[in-house]
C-alpha cells in the first residue's frame, strides 16, 4: 500500500526545512512527508490527490501566512480530505485563534512555537493523533474512477468497455451519497457533463469517448510491423485461439477488435459446457487467460477499432482502419461473430443503456438489486444471465414466443432454473412497448394463446433476440448466404457464383472465403454451431489453413 501523506505548510523556507526534517526522523519510514512554503499550492494538488486514492493522514500549518492564514487553509483541505487530522503550529500571541479554530473548524491541536525538543513537544502529540487516524482510516480503491448516474446510456458504454476489457474499476453513483457528490465539487465537474472518469494518476475527463478513454490507459499501441502474417479481425473465442496458434507457430499476428475481447462469449456469466472446467468458468475469465496467452506468444492487440475495408493488391490485404491506417498483410481471418438483433418496439433505443440493454451486461447487475427484472429470449445465454441476474433482483421473468425453452436451451440449463425459486417463465408472449422517464419503468407484453396484454414494473429488459453476422463493413466479393453468413468449406462449394469469383488452381480450403487468403471463423461463418468449443476449433484450424495457404504462396 502506498504511505499515507503528512503535509506540512510554513512560508518560512528554513522552519519548512526544519519541521520537514523532524517529521522525517520520526516518521518518515511509515508515512511520506511532503512540505511547502506555499498553502495556495498545496491545496491546488489536493484533488490531484483525492482523485489518485492517495490518503493524507494529517494537516500540520503555520497560522501566520501571507496568502492565507493556517485556519483558512486547514478549513479548505478539510474539504478535500475530511478525515485527517489537523494541527495549527502558532505563536503565544495567536492562542486565542487556535482555540477558536477548535470549535470552528474542529482543530485537532496546536503547537506553540518552537517546538524543541520535538521528543517531547512534538512528537508524542503527532504520535496519538496519527494513531487515531490509522484506527479509522479505510483505504481507498486505487485505479480507475467512474462517476455518473445509473441509468445513463453513455454511463453504461463507459462501464460496459471497462468490464469488457478486464479493467478494475470503481463505480461512483451520484444519486447514493452525498460524498460522490463532493467528488464533482472538488473537481469542478457539473453534473450535466457526467459521466466522467477518474485516472489513477489523478487526472479526470468528463463524457469521455471510448478511443480516448483507450488512448489513455495505453489499449491502442502503435503496428509494430510493416507487414503482418495474419491479421485477425474480432477477438471472441475464435479471434482470440486464432491468436494464440498463430503466434505461438512464429507468425507475425495482429488482433483488431472493435469493441471488448471475448465476444458476446466474454459478458457470459458462467460457461458450464466447455471442455476441462467442470465447475465452468465465467466469459470475462476465459478472455482474460485467452488475451494474457496470445500476448505471451506474441500476439498484438489494437482495440477499439474498427475495419472499414479490405482491398487487395499484388497478393497482399490492405486493412482499413477508422482512423485511416492502412495495415498490410498475407492473410486475414474475419471472426467478427454476431450481433444481437435489435427489438423493434416504440421507445426501445432512447431507453437503451437506461434500464434496456443487449445482452448479459452484468456490469448493470448491481442496480437491479431487490427489483424485478425481465429476459427476452430463451437461448443459452438468457439462460444464463437468469441464473445470474437471480443472485440480485428479487424476481427475474424470462418472456419467450415459444410454450416452453426446450426447443432452445440446454436440458442443464433448464434443470437449473426449474431449481430457481424466484426465476419465473412467461411462455407464448412479446414485448409491444416498453416506457419510462430518464430510465426503463414498464414494460407490456402480449400472450398470443390468451390475447391478454399485462403491464409489469421492470428495472431492467435484458434483450436476447437471437443475432445477425457482423459483416456489412466487407465490401469485397466475399460471398455470403442470404442472412449475411460468410460462406465457407460445404456452403462455399455449393454456390452457383463461386467460379466467377475463385480463379485459382486449387480449391479453396476448408474456412477459405471466395477471396484466396481470406478466411473465415466462429459464429460469423455459415453453418457454424454457436458454442464456445466450435468458435475456439474455428480459430486453431484456421491458423494450419494459413500455413498451407502461405506455403503454396
Amino acid at each position: 500500500m502506498e504511505k499515507p501523506i503528512i503535509i506540512s505548510i510554513d512560508d518560512d523556507p528554513q522552519v519548512s526545512r526544519a519541521i520537514a526534517g523532524d517529521l522525517k526522523a520520526k516518521f518518515g519510514k511509515s508515512y511520506r512527508i511532503v512540505s511547502s512554503v506555499s498553502a495556495k499550492e498545496v491545496l491546488e494538488s489536493l484533488p490531484d490527490l483525492r482523485n489518485s486514492g492517495v490518503p493524507v493522514a494529517l494537516f500540520l500549518s503555520d497560522q501566520r501566512m501571507p496568502e492565507m492564514n493556517g485556519v483558512t487553509f486547514l478549513a479548505e483541505a478539510m474539504k478535500v480530505f475530511p478525515e485527517a487530522k489537523k494541527v495549527l503550529l502558532t505563536a503565544y500571541s495567536d492562542t486565542e485563534a487556535a482555540i477558536k479554530a477548535i470549535n470552528d473548524i474542529r482543530l485537532d491541536y496546536y503547537l506553540l512555537k518552537p517546538w524543541d525538543p520535538p521528543e517531547e513537544r512534538l512528537y508524542p502529540v503527532l504520535t496519538d493523533l496519527l494513531e487515531d487516524w490509522q484506527r479509522e482510516y479505510i483505504p481507498e480503491f486505487k485505479g480507475i474512477k467512474v462517476i455518473g448516474f445509473q441509468y445513463s446510456s453513455l454511463t453504461h458504454t463507459v462501464k460496459d468497455y471497462l468490464a469488457s476489457n478486464l479493467i478494475p474499476y470503481q463505480w461512483l453513483e451520484v444519486d447514493e451519497s452525498g460524498s460522490n457528490r463532493d467528488i464533482l465539487e472538488i473537481n469542478g465537474i457539473a453534473e450535466g457533463d457526467l459521466p466522467a472518469i477518474i485516472y489513477e494518476d489523478g487526472t479526470f475527463e468528463v463524457s469521455p469517448s471510448i478511443r480516448s478513454i483507450a488512448a489513455k490507459i495505453g489499449r491502442d499501441p502503435g503496428l509494430v510491423h510493416q507487414i503482418y502474417d495474419v491479421v485477425i479481425v474480432g477477438s471472441g473465442p475464435a479471434g482470440l485461439a486464432a491468436a494464440v496458434y498463430g503466434a505461438s507457430e512464429g507468425l507475425k499476428t495482429l488482433v483488431i477488435e472493435r469493441k471488448a475481447p471475448g465476444g458476446q462469449a466474454g459478458t457470459s456469466s458462467r460457461i458450464e459446457n466447455y471442455l476441462g472446467f467442470p465447475a465452468g468458468l465465467s466469459g470475462a475469465d476465459l478472455t482474460r487467460r485467452a488475451v494474457s496467452q496470445a500476448k505471451r506468444l506474441g500476439a498484438e492487440f489494437i482495440s477499439p477499432c474498427t475495419v472499414t475495408d479490405i482491398r487487395q493488391k499484388d497478393g497482399y490485404k490492405i486493412v482499413i482502419l477508422e482512423d485511416g491506417r492502412e495495415v498490410v498483410t498475407r492473410t486475414l481471418i474475419v471472426a467478427t461473430g454476431v450481433d444481437y438483433r435489435r427489438l423493434d418496439v416504440p421507445e426501445i433505443d432512447r431507453l437503451t443503456g437506461a434500464g434496456i440493454y443487449y445482452g448479459a451486461s452484468t456490469t448493470e447487475a448491481g442496480a437491479c438489486r431487490g427489483r424485478d427484472v425481465f429476459i427476452l429470449g430463451g437461448g443459452n445465454s438468457a439462460g444464463q444471465s437468469a441464473v445470474y441476474l437471480s443472485n440480485f433482483a428479487k424476481d427475474v421473468y424470462i418472456l419467450i414466443r415459444r410454450d416452453s425453452l426446450s426447443y432452445t436451451m440446454s436440458a442443464y440449463l433448464i434443470d437449473q432454473l426449474n431449481a430457481i425459486s424466484n426465476v419465473h417463465l412467461i411462455t407464448d408472449s412479446e414485448v409491444i412497448a416498453v416506457a419510462g422517464g430518464d430510465r426503463l419503468e414498464t414494460l407490456t407484453y402480449f400472450n398470443s394463446r390468451t390475447g391478454n396484454y399485462t403491464t409489469s414494473e421492470a428495472s431492467a429488459l435484458y434483450i436476447f433476440i437471437g443475432a445477425k453476422p457482423y459483416t456489412d463493413w466487407i465490401k469485397l466479393d466475399v460471398l455470403r448466404n442470404d442472412k449475411g453468413y460468410i460462406l465457407t468449406g460445404r456452403e462455399l462449394a455449393r454456390s452457383i457464383d463461386l467460379p466467377k469469383i475463385w480463379k485459382q488452381t486449387r480449391e479453396p480450403f476448408l474456412l477459405e472465403t471466395s477471396c484466396s487468403g481470406i478466411f473465415a471463423a466462429g459464429d460469423v461463418r455459415a453453418g457454424a454451431m454457436a458454442r464456445v468449443a466450435s468458435a475456439v476449433g474455428d480459430g486453431s484450424m484456421a491458423i494450419s489453413f494459413i500455413h498451407k495457404y502461405l506455403a503454396d504462396q
